[in-house]
């Protein structure tokens, strides 16, 4: 499909964008005024205390960006105009009822207007507590859906979610809502979470045992359920509940596979933040990540930003060409990766981050250059636990007896502290480890 038609059909169209201060959508919003100057109005869900709060997320975090600098430069003096002219910012928040719109007459004019949605809000962290991971990937698309039903002219409802929502499998992966565990519901999973959360405030138990145990808990729940971390889990369940409210409503799920910075629009190479992988790229750099399980010839799938943005919008119009759940109707489904033709092995990261590292060393605090290693990698996720308990786990042991023998402040925190970055290196491990 040419993206000139993609475009063209959102002339005087009314969008609403969730997640809007995130990566994707501040690529959607960009793409949309460059392209279609025309279009009605762009609706930016933010979370803030109230409206010119929200309105002040948007310009500090999405008008500033340099990725507007195209725009910037084609408007000049008026930019500012012509985009508050189009962008109007609504305080919400995803993961409360009516989207956490508390304004009434503005909720009965999105309603009335809004033509298109498009919920781009999403928490990211492969590893997230398990609790707010629920509450933004599952109950956010209920919230979303359930306020879609009632705009009356929408013409279509747009989620996008990840292709890891279909669980660790080889082959080809049919483009289809998996079937879930008939134990397995949000709501159950709310209420296990809500137990647990009881249970240890009345014992006590401090925020930071809080916070590596509720990580725990969505590893184990994920794992249990089949899915590889919480990430991906949280947004399965938050496809189900799209596809469980969504009445008559035409929807799209678009899955893309790793979103990584754009290829050519607005201009090559933007990014912003660490994003999925560039976390543990950023920790090698700054010698905090020296092992690591992966399958070094493994393909992993990465798909520029603005690629994906091209997705969105032909997703918006070409229905026709999509593949229908048959047990959902009316909900199509796309994948968006690059591995079927565009292969890239896993060991073109380390090989370029070893490089990169090397002539760009990063510094401590002191100004003392860090030079780097080559990592080293385990093929399973079983060797390198045996080797990060061995290499780390048993001298914390040891030092947490010398500190209780000697009474010594100093050693019993460091060992506390050591022994929390170390579960959270396990648990990271865990969520990203190789097939």
């Amino acid at each position: 499909m040419e993206m000139s038609v993609a475009v063209k059909s959102l002339d005087s169209k009314s969008i609403l964008v969730t997640g809007a201060t995130g990566f994707l959508a501040k690529l959607f919003v960009e793409k949309v005024l460059r392209t279609q100057p025309n279009v009605k109005k762009l609706y930016l869900l933010v979370r803030a205390h109230d409206a010119i709060s929200a309105k002040t997320r948007v310009e500090k975090e999405v008008l500033s960006k340099e990725l507007f600098n195209v725009l910037r430069e084609k408007y000049g003096a008026s930019f500012d105009s012509f985009f508050w002219s189009k962008v109007h910012v609504v305080q919400g928040d995803t993961t409360s009822e009516n989207i956490g719109i508390r304004d009434v007459d503005l909720i009965e004019v999105l309603w009335r207007e809004v033509d298109y949605i498009v919920n781009s809000a999403a928490n990211t962290r492969f590893n997230e507590r398990y609790d707010v991971a629920l509450n933004a990937n599952t109950n956010g698309p209920r919230n979303v859906i359930l306020f879609a039903k009632k705009c009356v002219n929408l013409e279509m409802f747009l989620h996008v979610s990840t292709a890891y929502v279909t669980k660790e499998k080889k082959g080809i992966i049919s483009e289809k809502i998996d079937e879930f565990n008939q134990m397995l519901t949000p709501e159950t999973e709310m209420e296990l979470i809500e137990s647990k959360m009881k249970e240890m405030k009345n014992n006590c138990i401090s925020e930071s045992e809080i916070k590596i145990y509720m990580k725990e808990l969505g590893l184990e729940r994920a794992n249990k359920y089949g899915w590889p971390n919480t990430y991906s889990f949280t947004k399965a369940m938050g496809e189900l509940q799209i596809t469980k409210y969504k009445g008559n409503l035409p929807v799209t799920i678009l899955r893309p596979t790793i979103i990584l910075s754009t290829y050519k629009e607005p201009f090559p190479g933007w990014i912003e933040g660490i994003r999925t992988i560039d976390k543990a790229m950023v920790s090698y750099g700054k010698a905090g990540i020296l092992y690591f399980p992966a399958h070094l010839d493994a393909v992993i799938d990465v798909i520029p930003g603005d690629m994906v943005v091209n997705a969105m919008l032909a997703a918006m119009i070409s229905r026709n060409y999509g593949t229908y759940d048959t047990k959902y109707s009316n909900t199509v489904i796309y994948h968006v990766g690059s591995s079927a033709k565009n292969i890239m092995r896993f060991n073109v990261i380390p090989e370029t981050c070893y490089k990169y590292f090397s002539m760009n060393p990063q510094s401590k605090k002191n100004g003392e250059f860090i030079a780097v290693q080559k990592p080293f990698f385990f093929p399973t996720l079983s060797l390198f636990c045996k080797f990060m308990f061995v290499r780390y786990k048993l001298p914390l042991k040891a030092l947490s007896l010398v500190a209780m023998i000697s009474f010594s402040k100093r050693l019993r925190d460091s060992p506390i502290s050591s022994n929390q970055a170390y579960k959270s290196a396990i648990l990271m491990a865990k969520s990203v480890q190789p097939l």
